[in-house]
C-alpha cells in the first residue's frame, strides 16, 4: 500500500464519513479500485485510524456546542451523560448480538469466522447503501412537520426515548458497510421528534464515545493475525501498518473538518434529503460494480 493510496482512502473516508454517505462504503470500493483486500488486517486497522482522525475532527468541530449544550452545568451534563451511556448500552448490546448472529449464521463450521470477512462484499455494501438513503429521504422529507411539534415539546437536548433509539440504530450499523452511522443517527433523531441541531449534535458525541474501543478492537485484531502470519511464516510488517494509518489520520482529520461544514450547512438549509437521493445513487453505481461486466 503506497502513501498516495493512503492519502487518496483518507481523503474519501474523512470527508464520506461526516456526511451521510457511508464512508466504510465509499472507502471499501475505492480500496478495490486500487487492488486493495478491505477485510486484510492492515486495512481494516487504516480504516478504523482513519475513523480516529474524523473523531478528533468531531471534537474540534463540536466543541463549543458541546461546552454550551452539555457541560454548561451539572445537570446538563449529568443529562447528557446518562442519555450517551444509555444509547451505548444499546449499541453494544444490539451490536454484539448482530456480530454473532451473522458468524453463526453466514459462516457456520467456518474457522477463525469473523465480521471483517464481509467487509469487502459489494453485494451486501449496495443495499446498505440503499436502506440509509430511504431512511434519509424520510426523514428529510418529514424533517419540518416533525420539528414544528418538537420545538413545541423539548427542551435543548434529546430525550431518553430519543437517545433509546438513536443508539439501537447505531448498533445496526456496526456490522454492515454502507449503512450509514452519521445518516441513520440522525434520520432516527429526526424522526423520532429531535430537532435537527440536536440530532446532529448527539449523533457525533455518540460517534466520540464509539471510536476508542473499535480501535482498540481492531489493533488487537492485527496483532493477532501479526501473531498468526509469523506462525504461517508470511509475516506482517506491524510497524509499517502503523504508521501509514497515522498518516492517513491526518489527512482524515482536515477532511473531516471540510465534510462537517458541508453537512451542517445543507442540514440547515433543509437539504438533508439530497444525501438520501446520493445514497440511491451510489447503491445503484455498487450494484453495477458488482454484478457488471468487469465486476469487482
Amino acid at each position: 500500500m503506497s502513501i498516495l493510496q493512503v492519502i487518496i482512502l483518507a481523503i474519501v473516508q474523512g470527508m464520506a464519513e461526516l456526511l451521510p454517505v457511508s464512508s466504510s462504503a465509499h472507502v471499501v470500493v475505492a480500496e478495490k479500485l486500487m487492488g486493495l483486500d478491505p477485510s486484510s488486517p492492515e486495512m481494516t486497522l487504516l480504516l478504523v485510524m482513519l475513523h480516529t482522525g474524523t473523531m478528533f475532527a468531531v471534537i474540534a468541530y463540536f466543541w463549543s456546542q458541546w461546552k454550551r449544550t452539555y457541560f454548561s452545568s451539572a445537570d446538563s451534563f449529568k443529562r447528557f451523560l446518562v442519555r450517551v451511556i444509555w444509547a451505548t448500552v444499546l449499541t453494544g448490546i444490539i451490536g454484539e448480538a448482530l456480530n454473532i448472529l451473522i458468524e453463526k449464521t453466514m459462516f457456520k463450521g467456518a474457522s477463525k469466522a469473523e465480521i471483517e470477512l464481509l467487509f469487502g462484499r459489494l453485494d451486501l455494501i449496495a443495499p446498505a447503501l440503499l436502506a440509509v438513503g430511504v431512511l434519509i429521504l424520510i426523514a428529510g422529507l418529514m424533517e419540518k412537520r416533525l420539528a414544528a411539534s418538537a420545538a413545541k415539546v423539548y427542551g435543548d437536548s434529546v430525550t431518553m426515548g430519543q437517545a433509546g433509539w438513536m443508539g439501537a440504530i447505531q448498533g445496526l450499523c456496526l456490522p454492515f458497510r454502507g449503512f450509514s452511522r452519521s445518516g441513520a443517527t440522525i434520520s432516527t433523531g429526526i424522526l423520532t421528534g429531535a430537532s435537527k441541531e440536536r440530532a446532529e449534535r448527539f449523533s457525533f458525541a455518540l460517534a466520540v464515545v464509539l471510536t476508542p474501543p473499535v480501535v482498540a478492537r481492531e489493533v488487537l485484531r492485527l496483532v493477532h493475525a501479526s501473531h498468526d502470519a509469523v506462525a504461517s511464516g508470511v509475516p506482517i510488517d506491524l510497524h509499517s501498518s502503523l504508521m501509514v494509518s497515522l498518516l492517513g489520520m491526518v489527512f482524515a482529520f482536515f477532511a473531516g473538518l471540510v465534510a462537517l461544514k458541508w453537512l451542517s450547512s445543507w442540514l440547515e438549509q433543509g437539504r438533508w434529503y439530497w444525501f438520501g437521493v446520493y445514497c440511491f445513487i451510489a447503491a445503484a453505481v455498487v450494484f453495477y460494480l458488482h454484478y457488471g461486466p468487469k465486476h469487482l
